[in-house]
């Protein structure tokens, strides 16, 4: 009876489901982060405040719907009324757009490399901000040495490119909290030159939203163009259903 209680205790000790955050690899890490970064599905309604070079600020407004964690996304601007019901619609994250001009009523697919493009002039490209699942299955992982970012404990990865990935980045790094797993820093390197840092975007104000841990604003440091633009949850909802209408080319 002791020699059966003994083999279990070590089955139990041993199995991944308890393995603790410093025995995970790389990718775990990853994986653990994305899995809370992108649910299945979410509506918000946002505030993006562009800080140009020389001093100007733009503000934009924005409802966003996302579906099949992060592989699917629809942006419709709210304001200001230049660019009211103007829309986005990324799919396989962000490798096919389409923009919507209420305009001219049309549709227009952009180019494959559209994705590297800024976002209506700010520093977020549209890879960043539709990139789904691609931190797991573009890039290779590595662990880093441990380190502190943002007054957190986080882990550090590694992320570089895997051989025929088209990306706006060679390599990223990526702070993730020991404790909840969220991403509070990314480093981005240029595509060309893996030493060179062109962007950092840091997370904060971290809040209880449908019981999933969500940082309500973001920020993207631009170092080359020393720009930042900040991004501010107004509101956020997850794991909601969203009709397919809402993310067809259609729209």
């Amino acid at each position: 009876m002791k020699k059966s209680v003994s083999i279990l205790l070590v089955w139990y000790f041993l199995s991944p489901a308890v393995l603790s955050a410093q025995e995970m690899t790389a990718k775990d890490l990853v994986q653990k982060a994305n899995d809370i970064l992108f649910q299945e599905s979410s509506y918000a309604k946002s505030k993006m405040i562009i800080n140009t070079t020389s001093g100007q600020k733009r503000e934009l407004f924005y409802d966003s719907w996302m579906k099949d964690r992060g592989e699917k996304n629809l942006i419709r601007y709210t304001g200001p009324r230049r660019i009211k019901d103007q829309a986005m619609l990324m799919l396989n994250n962000a490798d096919d757009i389409w923009s919507y001009f209420p305009r001219t009523n049309r549709v227009r697919k952009l180019a494959s490399h559209a994705k590297k493009q800024k976002m209506q002039g700010s520093d977020f490209s549209y890879e960043d901000m539709g990139s789904g699942d691609s931190f797991l299955t573009d890039f290779e992982h590595k662990k880093l040495s441990d380190g502190s970012k943002e007054g957190h404990d986080c882990f550090q990865v590694e992320l570089k490119k895997k051989d025929g990935i088209d990306s706006n980045y060679s390599r990223m790094i990526l702070w993730i909290d020991k404790e909840n797993y969220i991403i509070w820093v990314i480093d981005y390197f240029d595509e060309k030159d893996p030493e060179r840092m062109v962007k950092t975007l840091v997370q904060s104000d971290l809040q209880m939203i449908d019981s999933i841990p969500t940082p309500m604003k973001m920020v993207m440091h631009n170092h080359l163009d020393n720009s930042s633009t900040v991004q501010e949850l107004i509101e956020i909802k997850f794991n909601i259903e969203i009709a397919t209408i809402c993310l067809r080319k259609e729209d």
